[in-house]
């Protein structure tokens, strides 16, 4: 039998082949050995990028967040046609394409006083926080029908409070139930809650410090990671982005980790995932802004396609 040649790898393609492999190398998770799910985020850049629109303006845009489909930006800004920091998306007709122009979603979800906070989620729902019934804020949920929006409905005593919640985010988790998370000041500073099944909101310990604020959460839609703005230590200049990943929907967040390359020497804030996980949107005061805040988006590979719900 002939002797069987040995395939010739060159010295680029090993390098590559070893970057490849320690990307997929496991490694450990709440005492869990698991692959490697992601690659690192790129450096961020501005998502009007590949449009033809201005999708950041001289006025405050923030709050960015994807539709499930990818195909809807939702975001918070006071540009001109507004009536204060209003809800704005925009839309397009695939994921591999720019962002048409902005438009301001009618009433009943703008109002005349501060929404914010935009999370839309399957089945057209969208949550959101307003100022219209209490000065500091509330969580709302409305749904859009074939008649168009329906009146938004305050979340009840179990979610909101006399504080100021901040930044819903919504999931099912590996049981099947209903869970929101937000940040609060209910305890006095910005900190992260959580209602399972609707019930009483519990402070998540393991995401929010003793001394400084924890705020403006969002989960991926499998429960298992979550990006969150914060002034703990370090920081480039604060608030910056911070991760904690966990392996499973009943298991403890593991310690938040830093995202210096996603953060800036500005405020960084209300960074969320899409759908996929690979695609993470922020609001950032950065340098070479069009205003005081512009959206900025920033992307991963990704390696596996463990511990995700489809």
């Amino acid at each position: 039998m002939a002797k069987q040649k040995t395939p010739f790898i060159s010295s680029c393609h090993a390098r590559q082949l070893a970057v490849l492999t320690a990307a997929l190398s496991p490694f450990i998770v709440g005492g869990a050995l698991v692959a490697k799910e992601y690659g690192d985020w790129s450096t961020p850049v501005s998502a009007e990028i590949g449009s033809d629109v201005d999708l950041n303006t001289a006025s405050n845009d923030g709050c960015p967040i994807l539709s499930p489909d990818g195909l809807s930006l939702f975001m918070a800004s006071n540009r001109p046609g507004s009536q204060s920091l209003d809800i704005w998306v925009a839309k397009r007709d695939r994921t591999d394409e720019g962002w048409g122009k902005p438009e301001r979603l009618p009433a009943p979800v703008n109002s005349e006083t501060d929404d914010f906070c935009p999370t839309p989620v399957r089945g057209n729902r969208l949550f959101f926080v307003s100022r219209r019934d209490e000065a500091n804020g509330d969580i709302y949920s409305t749904r859009l029908t074939k008649d168009g929006w329906e009146a938004p409905v305050r979340l009840g005593p179990n979610i909101n409070g006399s504080a100021q919640e901040w930044s819903p985010s919504y999931f099912e988790d590996d049981q099947g139930r209903p869970v929101l998370y937000f940040s609060s000041t209910r305890s006095g500073r910005q900190e992260i809650y959580a209602s399972v099944n609707w019930g009483p909101a519990k402070k998540v310990a393991e995401l929010s410090p003793d001394s400084s604020d924890a705020a403006r959460p969002n989960v991926r839609r499998d429960g298992r990671e979550i990006v969150f703005d914060s002034t703990r230590s370090p920081n480039l200049g604060g608030p910056d982005v911070w991760v904690a990943t966990r392996p499973s929907t009943s298991a403890s967040w593991s310690a938040p980790q830093h995202l210096a390359g996603v953060s800036s020497a500005a405020a960084d804030t209300r960074a969320s995932l899409s759908w996929d996980g690979t695609i993470m949107m922020v609001g950032s005061g950065r340098a070479g802004n069009e205003g005081p805040a512009d959206i900025y988006v920033t992307r991963r590979p990704r390696l596996t396609g463990m511990g995700s719900k489809e």
